[in-house]
């Protein structure tokens, strides 16, 4: 038989002008789609030669094979899969045998071609090749025994030869002359970085130059019970381009809702607080074991993106280019499936291995409580795994939600929490005074966030979280007559108290809002707290050391009428006003300072040199 030219269906045209000519920048991806087509005919060889009596070539390897001309600037990749016949050259390379594709290119608009990369899902990935090749040559020869070898032609203008071809092996042989400005690609360094990027897991060897080079297995699609640890690590390590040891590492696959397999890993540090910067996502996405998007941005929400490792799904609808995920919808279900399965598998080992699942937390809980703050959809599980030390805990041990519900006293019906820069701040702060003689258990918070989180949360369990500098705060009294008797103290008349609130606040202006009577001061002489309640001291820090801008709103000042420096204030008032307005200013100043909250502190600084003065003339 003689050389026959045949001209493209018309939609082949179409979609070779849109592959060529689009904006489409990763041109890396025509090896990928080429390795897939490779890997699908050798898997498709497997399955026949089950089924078949005899093939053509029964002993050869199933593998690829890759080489490279950098003098004549050609690609070569071949395989030992099924092959092709005549019929099925011109069929799956001249014709576009889906009526998806034909359908997507009718209703393709002109303005779209340059933005459209659908590669992949309507099984036309070959003419990928066409974006870094002046020709392409496809020998191949069919595993039937009676079979000829055959080769197709192009140079992707329109028209394509079929012609016969003697002396080949089973399988397909693409040979590529790349353009001019497509020469790296004849670089064997260049084809194994590619490999092992996007195709490291292709089932069968990828060989450049002879040279294995996917040599990693995809460990994620095999049975748990048949990996030991250390190929875990070792995988983790490839996979994370790491050097330490996961913490702990989740392996599962479903088949309902959708067919997933997944191996996520947490690192054994976060390098974030290193100051290495905003980490960026670490897990990648595959379809089949092909790589569809490294590090993807929307597989898993952005506060676990210190997750690493890979998530592969059966059901993915793949764009030509593998790199955009189509349905978002089904995005928005993979993500669902897997944060819910991961945060499981943090509350399993929360409860298994709680020592692992502490260091875990220590590592990496701020990017839990990030979630907190701004996932709703998962809050619930999120709250489940904050933990924080509270006063009833050592020093250093931390506890649940679940944790403080078990030990809540007999009608109470919130949970507190305080936030300060270390326990011992907290723990002698006046605060929580008040708790303490009421034996109620306080949360002590000591990152910047800590507030923000427990605010968004609002409960757990059905009890309500509650801020123990809030100004509104209600406490259950639950000392019996005995103890109240006992512990009276004897306070300013109320008439006396009333005045001096009322005293103060004329002295402090525009400073305070509000001089009130404490009732929850024991051995201090007076706090800040938030009129409104939206905003806790800790808050306020926060907002502060994030803006400078940011104004702390009017605060009322409680007062404590039992403590001596109060009492004495009363009198001084009567006896040396002028002195007794020093001291209000300075217990306001103080009670600021103990809320965190002192900002200029010049004046205060003059004012207690007076003080001090006055006092030493005594």
């Amino acid at each position: 038989m003689t050389t026959e030219t045949r001209e493209f269906q018309a939609e082949v045209k179409k979609l070779l002008d849109i592959v060529i000519h689009s904006l489409y920048t990763e041109k890396d991806i025509f090896l990928r789609e080429l390795i897939s087509n490779a890997a699908d005919a050798l898997e498709k060889f497997r399955h026949q030669q089950l089924l078949e009596d005899e093939v053509f070539d029964s002993q050869a390897a199933l593998e690829i094979n890759i080489s490279v001309d950098d003098k004549e600037h050609t690609l070569t990749i071949t395989d030992s899969g099924i092959g092709m016949t005549r019929d099925e050259l011109e069929h799956n390379l001249g014709t576009i045998a889906h009526s998806g594709s034909k359908t997507f290119l009718t209703e393709l608009s002109e303005g779209a071609k340059k933005d459209v990369s659908l590669i992949g899902q309507f099984g036309v990935g070959f003419y990928a090749a066409f974006m870094v090749a002046k020709s392409v040559r496809v020998l191949s020869r069919s595993y039937h025994p009676d079979s000829e070898g055959y080769e197709w032609a192009s140079d992707g203008t329109g028209s394509y030869t079929l012609a016969p071809s003697s002396g080949l092996h089973r399988g397909t042989k693409i040979i590529i002359e790349l353009k001019d400005d497509a020469h790296e690609y004849a670089d064997d360094g260049a084809i194994k970085r590619i490999i092992k990027q996007y195709s490291n897991f292709v089932p069968f060897p990828i060989k450049v130059t002879g040279e294995e080079v996917n040599t990693v297995q995809a460990v994620w699609t095999r049975s748990k019970g048949d990996i030991k640890d250390e190929e875990y690590t070792e995988f983790y390590k490839f996979i994370a381009n790491a050097f330490d040891e996961p913490m702990s590492h989740l392996h599962f696959s479903a088949d309902a809702p959708l067919a997933i397999k997944a191996l996520l890993f947490v690192p054994e540090t976060n390098i974030e607080t290193m100051g290495f910067g905003r980490m960026e996502p670490g897990v990648s996405l595959y379809c089949q074991k092909v790589l569809i998007e490294q590090h993807s941005k929307e597989i898993l929400p952005e506060w676990l993106r210190f997750v690493k490792g890979v998530i592969d799904c059966e059901d993915l609808p793949l764009n030509i280019s593998r790199q955009a995920l189509q349905d978002s919808a089904l995005v928005a279900k993979i993500k669902k499936i897997i944060t819910t399965r991961f945060l499981k598998n943090l509350g399993d080992l929360a409860k298994n291995e709680p020592e692992t699942y502490e260091k875990v937390w220590k590592e990496f809980g701020i990017f839990l409580k990030e979630g907190a703050t701004s996932d709703f959809t998962h809050r619930d599980e999120l709250s489940k795994l904050l933990r924080f030390e509270s006063s009833a805990s050592e020093p250093g041990q931390l506890i649940s939600l679940a944790d403080y519900i078990e030990r809540m006293k007999e009608g109470q019906d919130e949970i507190y929490y305080i936030n300060g820069p270390s326990r011992e701040a907290i723990a002698t702060g006046p605060y929580i005074e008040t708790f303490k003689r009421r034996n109620l258990e306080v949360f002590y918070t000591m990152e910047p966030i800590d507030d923000f989180v427990l605010t968004h949360i609002g409960e757990f369990d059905g009890k309500k979280l509650v801020s123990a500098d809030r100004a509104d705060l209600k406490l259950p009294d639950l000392r019996d007559k005995e103890e109240k008797d006992s512990e009276d103290t004897k306070h300013l008349d109320k008439p006396v108290a009333d005045s001096l609130t009322k005293w103060m606040k004329e002295v402090l202006g525009e400073k305070v809002k509000d001089v009130l009577i404490s009732n929850r001061l024991e051995e201090s002489p007076a706090i800040v707290v938030n009129p409104s309640g939206m905003f806790t001291s800790s808050m306020e820090r926060v907002m502060r050391a994030t803006s400078q801008d940011h104004m702390i709103t009017g605060k009322n000042l409680e007062i404590n009428t039992g403590h001596q420096l109060i009492m004495g204030l009363a009198d001084m008032r009567l006896e040396d006003e002028d002195f007794a307005k020093n001291l209000a200013e300075q217990i306001f100043d103080n009670a600021m300072i103990q809320a965190g909250l002192m900002i200029e502190p010049r004046s205060m600084v003059e004012r207690s040199y007076e003080i001090m003065k006055r006092a030493l003339k005594k």
